[in-house]
């Protein structure tokens, strides 16, 4: 339960422009409870120990971090937080979405917070820029829109995990099961190229990781919107995108990255999500030597994968019949991800594919069902 009222937080934090600490120098959380704690005491807060201890919490998660998310974010089971609005929040813990009785004060706090802890990522969120994509500090993504593309202030986070999962992890979770990870590390080791595909938050960018973790010494160059895949090979470099400035100058995306990459000597090229023209620079790369390259598409199976592979490059302005032509010679092995009845994530499938006369000629290599 919080405990901190308006009043008191805004007396705080009037008190915290003035602190020597904080004036000297960027200050880690550690560095703003003593600040905070210092606040408190110069309003004249006294209080038993454990109330000091709560209210010092809640007042840093509201003047240095997400305010009430923070409380819901402390727990390493929740992988996904919704906001819908001020008093509605879901989270996500092993597959299944429930609320919790977490809450902002009004729409216009959960504004404040967003607008304060993006002010120093250079990002903006406001009428003129009512929605925005951001990473913040210790890799949570958080996605914000405001009124009126939304009725109220939505906000979805996402928090990648910390470690990549072993394969004893996964098949206990029952998301690859080990015939599956045969065939996988068998698919990586002989330098397939694959296409990890399903919906939002079913686990791509988790498989990628495992499967990267698993390319030896391989020179890997890994292309994202935002630092999802942390080191999971021994010799990565890491491209990201840019969005361009409010003024729509200086942005940088996958396709030019992927032209750069070309010229950085990879062994295996990796884009974290593909959904655009950018697809014919990857098929081109796939084709032209650079075997044992992966990324992921969002699709609901592994042939609406192709399906929508093909109509990417349809965008960058390919033929029809090049499309096709293109996709079944650069992928070889599509991976479909899903959920079961009971929310879990797991693979549902693999497609082999290859060329064939009128494009992709699809091989079902394992099926769930």
């Amino acid at each position: 339960m919080r405990v901190v009222s308006a009043q008191l937080r805004d007396a705080v934090a009037r008190r915290l422009k003035d602190d020597d600490e904080l004036a000297a120098g960027r200050v880690d959380r550690a560095g703003l409870r003593r600040a905070v704690a210092r606040a408190l005491a110069a309003e004249g807060v006294v209080t038993a120990p454990e109330v000091w201890a709560r209210l010092v919490r809640d007042l840093v998660d509201d003047l240095g971090g997400l305010g009430p998310l923070e409380s819901v974010l402390r727990d390493p089971a929740v992988t996904d937080v919704m906001v819908n609005g001020a008093e509605e929040v879901h989270v996500e813990r092993a597959g299944q979405v429930t609320r919790v009785p977490v809450a902002f004060e009004d729409d216009e706090h959960l504004v404040r917070v967003l607008v304060r802890i993006l002010g120093p990522l250079g990002a903006r969120l406001d009428r003129a820029h009512p929605f925005v994509d951001a990473v913040l500090p210790g890799g949570v993504r958080l996605h914000a829109i405001l009124p009126p593309l939304a009725e109220r202030p939505t906000v979805t986070l996402r928090r990648v995990p910390a470690v990549v999962p072993s394969w004893e992890e996964l098949a206990a979770a029952g998301s690859v099961p080990e015939e599956v990870r045969d065939l996988l590390l068998a698919a990586v080791r002989s330098r397939r190229n694959l296409a990890v595909s399903g919906r939002a938050g079913v686990g791509k960018t988790t498989l990628l990781a495992r499967l990267l973790a698993e390319v030896g010494d391989d020179r890997v160059v890994v292309i994202e919107d935002a630092p999802e895949l942390r080191r999971p090979a021994s010799h990565t470099v890491h491209l990201r995108t840019r969005p361009a400035t409010p003024d729509g100058v200086g942005g940088v995306d996958v396709a030019t990255l992927l032209r750069n990459a070309l010229r950085m000597r990879p062994d295996r090229l990796v884009v974290g999500e593909v959904r655009g023209p950018e697809v014919a620079d990857l098929l081109q790369a796939m084709n032209t030597g650079h075997d044992g390259s992966m990324a992921t598409v969002h699709a609901n199976g592994a042939r609406e994968a192709i399906v929508r592979l093909e109509g990417m490059a349809l965008l960058a302005g390919i033929p029809l019949s090049a499309a096709r032509a293109q996709v079944a010679a650069a992928i070889d092995l599509v991976i479909a991800l899903d959920r079961d009845q009971y929310g879990r994530r797991r693979v549902a499938g693999l497609l082999g594919i290859a060329s064939g006369a009128d494009g992709a000629e699809v091989e079902e290599v394992w099926s769930c069902s």
